[in-house]
């Protein structure tokens, strides 16, 4: 097991470094997306970059292009160094970064599966995005006609990168705020099994939300509809999967 994170940016300068300063004692490589931020922002990540240049890497794109277009770049280039294994987490600092060995033991016990965070809130996350990871872990349950998936709108995560270059090399992935929904569930039709390992998380550290409330529930809804869609051709096969 080769273990990298993938951190997509866009426009957290002022959390960005913390987080860093809290992955550097892991020892373990790391990817910077910069997603088309900012002037200030693309300052701090440079800044970043040459401060840490043993362990972390900066990419940098020239449009923001959505939280998926960044991760999924993140992909390639760890795919490219031989990574097997690539830890997502947000730069907002929302994560608890402590919780980074329990994500890699549950990836060597299971190497095939992806491992995903399932949140457990304090007072600090709103009302509305609550109620709404619970209609998507609805949606969620029936695109996978189970119950696999505990949450599926949680950014901190372990994927296994060959699942993964196998699902983008041959589908295309929502590249923006729906992208964590899309992507999982697609990897679960693909055959990857899952493990949900529950984590603190805290809405932001630097009081900045790139979701925007009509735009990205849009464009989930769409997602929602494809997925559902796309569950109902492979319901023999899904029903398959409770008598392996």
């Amino acid at each position: 097991m080769k273990p990298c994170i993938i951190i997509p940016v866009y426009n957290h300068e002022h959390a960005i470094a913390q987080v860093i300063a809290k992955l550097k004692p892991y020892g373990i490589s790391c990817f910077l997306v910069n997603d088309g931020s900012s002037v200030a922002c693309a300052e701090v990540l440079e800044d970043c970059a040459r401060q840490e240049a043993s362990w972390l890497t900066l990419l940098n794109r020239k449009e923001n292009g959505g939280k998926g277009a960044a991760v999924m770049e993140g992909f390639n280039a760890a795919q490219c160094l031989g990574y097997t294994h690539a830890i997502q987490i947000d730069a907002d600092g929302q994560h608890n970064t402590d919780d980074i060995p329990r994500f890699l033991e549950a990836g060597k016990l299971n190497p095939d599966a992806m491992i995903l965070g399932q949140p457990v809130f304090d007072k600090s996350v709103p009302k509305n995005r609550l109620y709404g990871r619970c209609i998507t872990n609805f949606w969620i349950a029936i695109h996978t006609l189970s119950l696999a998936i505990a949450d599926g709108m949680c950014g901190f995560r372990l994927y296994p990168l060959a699942a993964v270059d196998k699902l983008i090399s041959t589908t295309q992935i929502a590249q923006g705020m729906a992208y964590d929904i899309d992507i999982i569930v697609r990897l679960y039709w693909q055959g990857v099994d899952v493990v949900n390992i529950p984590t603190a998380v805290c809405y932001p550290s630097d009081g900045v939300s790139h979701f925007r409330l009509v735009h990205d529930n849009v464009m989930i809804s769409k997602t929602h509809t494809k997925l559902f869609f796309g569950m109902l051709v492979r319901i023999p096969k899904l029903l398959l999967r409770y008598w392996r």
